[in-house]
């Protein structure tokens, strides 16, 4: 999962985040999402885990993505903040908690996620398959996104996410291969795969989402030659955001992207194919995660 904070350069000289990267969390905002998640019990959003910079806006606005399987991860990324370990077992009540959270608050738009989770055969395809149809049925309004790991690219597994009737299913490219080493246990070819597999699988009526982050030392040309890797295996919407580093412990932030080069990399991928395209400093997977679908509903009522 994508997760950014703050850090020092290569050299660790301290210097400051740029204006542009000086977005305020407002506790207070946040308060009737937390109270929700406490009292439906065992609950976790990955806005919380990943400490997201956006969490006081998605949950002043009753936006939330729900982090299932729990939050302890089986892969060790030194880029994400999410805890790293020996997982529980599954939790089936979740799936009712994840529901019931949907219904109280009353959400049209949801997004599922979940950590790595190496340790399951079928690396947690089944709760993401049984959480969402749970949704669908007993709020019929909701649509559903879903934000996979990548399952090991295990086929069975894709196709359950894919049965699930999930409307967009994400999984996260995170940076160009140069920069891989961030990823651990994970490789682009396999994410590329999966991307690949899923428009496949679902006969094309799957929409596909991936994410980059930007500010790790990459070019301009490595990202141009991932968009284009990404359009070959058909994936159609993307997200570009800043990297921003957890702790001293995690990979180092190189670049504080200006606001023009995010518009830049908007444009080009834009101008490549992609339907649609979220990049900006505090861009993120699941942020606005609704208006990817809505704007593609946008353009077909202008071509009518």
């Amino acid at each position: 999962m994508t997760s950014f904070t703050s850090s020092a350069p290569k050299k660790e000289v301290k210097f400051r985040k740029p204006e542009w990267l000086r977005k305020k969390i407002n506790p207070s905002a946040q308060k009737e999402m937390e109270s929700l998640l406490k009292e439906v019990g065992g609950l976790h959003t990955i806005c919380q885990e990943a400490k997201c910079p956006n969490i006081s806006e998605c949950f002043s606005k009753k936006n939330a993505t729900f982090l299932i399987l729990g939050n302890i991860c089986t892969r060790r990324c030194t880029y994400c903040n999410v805890k790293t370990g020996l997982p529980t077992e599954v939790n089936l009540e979740e799936i009712e908690q994840v529901t019931k959270s949907v219904i109280q608050l009353g959400l049209k738009f949801v997004v599922i996620t979940s950590p790595a989770r190496d340790d399951l055969p079928d690396g947690g395809a089944s709760q993401f398959y049984r959480v969402t149809r749970d949704i669908l049925e007993k709020s019929p309004g909701t649509q559903v996104e879903v934000l996979i790991p990548d399952f090991k690219a295990k086929e069975e597994s894709l196709q359950k996410v894919i049965d699930s009737g999930a409307v967009i299913i994400g999984h996260n490219i995170e940076t160009v291969p140069s920069m891989y080493k961030i990823r651990r246990n994970a490789s682009y070819e396999r994410s590329l795969q999966v991307l690949k597999r899923l428009k496949e699988l679902g006969q094309n009526k799957i929409k596909t989402k991936t994410a980059l982050m930007v500010g790790l030392g990459e070019t301009e040309e490595e990202m141009i030659q991932v968009f284009k890797d990404l359009l070959d295996v058909g994936c159609e919407f993307l997200s570009i955001g800043q990297y921003l580093a957890p702790s001293g412990d995690y990979a180092k932030v190189k670049e504080f992207v200006r606001p023009e080069q995010f518009e830049r990399y908007k444009q080009l991928a834009l101008d490549m194919g992609f339907k649609f395209v979220h990049s900006s400093p505090y861009a993120r997977s699941s942020y606005l995660a609704h208006e990817y679908l809505g704007h593609e509903s946008a353009n077909k009522e202008l071509e009518i």
